[in-house]
């Protein structure tokens, strides 16, 4: 992640130099046109003039302080695990002022550009939109849980929203990747293969970020599950039906509706898998806590799926997108939502444990009320 981080926070900050200034450098179309080719690289630039013109300075600040948040990532990760705690608060402080003002720059393209007239059309500005409120989101939760001395939740929430974050240098990865498995295909079809899979990549790894500083077994205040046998039946159901209407509907698009649910189906299944196996091992060893948070997390992906096939009918008559761009932007946010849904639950899991301890502890601290008790010696005198 540093490495990615590093590399791209160059390419972030020029990359929309040449919008404003024709002829001035950037890194990424320079690395873009050597790994594609060209005439990858002017389409781009061709179909992203026109939307961005309208909104250039907003965009200008979202990309260059996007570029400073790629570096201030590595630098709270790495202050929190050595436990430089003033150093953390500092940055941290930086990081979430540095998101507002990025997020406004976005917001601000968004709310000038329809959404048909946006850089790959609807379906893309709907993700963005997914995302801008999933990483404003995560990070005001995720201050609000450091400000309330909850750490284990802070850390939940702020590797969230900076999973958010990576899906801006991913992408273009899968600009320099996807055109060699799918030749021919133009800027818009590959960034709609790239955000089939993108919310699920991001979220997932910010769960195994979580999970893997998470050392421990239980957390107090925590027993029983939210997630027994009928509630994970239900949602294995739901989702089951939710992946059969979506895979009917991508197949309907002919060779195009196949690339895309394929895009969509294998990072899924793999993720499916990860979370099952994890679960299972925890179970083995006895860390209750462990498989409790993958298995609220195997049940919010499950969901995704069924909330994806709700929500496509829902965009086709509010904002009057045809059925594969709403089917698109259903399924490129579905994952990310059910995944911000499940660090909120397991978020109430743990604010509900403590909540339990602290009706617990007075009743525990109570003294015992009722009458002295008397000696025997006592008794006796009374009585003589």
């Amino acid at each position: 992640m540093t490495v990615v981080c590093l590399a791209y926070a160059p390419i972030a900050v020029t990359e929309l130099w040449p919008y404003a200034r024709p002829g001035a450098p950037a890194l990424g179309e320079w690395l873009l046109g050597r790994s594609v080719s060209p005439e990858f690289v002017a389409e781009a630039v061709r179909d992203r003039m026109g939307p961005y013109s309208r909104s250039l300075a907003p965009l200008i600040l979202h990309s260059v302080l996007g570029g400073l948040l790629m570096l201030l990532g590595p630098v709270q990760l790495l202050t929190a695990l050595r436990r430089r705690v003033r150093l953390h608060r500092i940055t941290g402080t930086v990081f979430a002022v540095t998101v507002y003002v990025s997020m406004a720059g976005a917001a601000l393209y968004l709310v000038r550009t329809p959404p048909e007239q946006a850089f790959s059309g609807a379906a893309f500005w709907i993700v963005l939109a997914t995302i801008l409120v999933g990483t404003v989101g995560s990070v005001s939760l995720g201050v609000l849980a450091a400000i309330r001395g909850l750490p284990d939740l802070h850390q939940r929430w702020m590797l969230l929203c900076y999973g958010f974050l990576m899906t801006a240098p991913l992408l273009r990865l899968e600009w320099g990747f996807l055109p060699s498995l799918y030749p021919g295909l133009s800027i818009q079809d590959i960034n709609r293969v790239a955000i089939m899979h993108l919310g699920a990549l991001v979220s997932f790894g910010a769960l195994l970020a979580s999970r893997a500083l998470d050392r421990r077994a239980t957390v107090p205040g925590v027993t029983g599950t939210w997630c027994p046998a009928p509630v994970m039946a239900a949602v294995h159901l739901a989702g089951a039906a939710g992946l059969a209407w979506t895979t009917v509907a991508f197949l309907d698009h002919g060779a195009g509706g196949r690339r895309l649910l394929l895009a969509y189906v294998v990072p899924y299944a793999v993720t499916y898998a990860v979370i099952v196996v994890r679960a299972a091992r925890a179970r083995v060893r006895g860390a209750d806590w462990a498989r409790e948070e993958w298995r609220m997390h195997l049940a919010a992906l499950c969901l995704a799926p069924a909330f994806s096939a709700v929500t496509v009918p829902v965009l086709e008559r509010t904002m009057g997108l045809d059925r594969l761009t709403a089917l698109v932007a259903g399924v490129g946010t579905g994952c990310g939502v059910l995944a911000y849904a499940a660090v909120t639950v397991v978020s109430l899991r743990v604010l509900h444990g403590r909540e339990l301890l602290k009706r617990q502890r007075p009743f525990a601290e109570r003294p015992a009320t009722g009458p002295a008790p008397v000696s025997v010696a006592a008794r006796e005198g009374d009585h003589r």
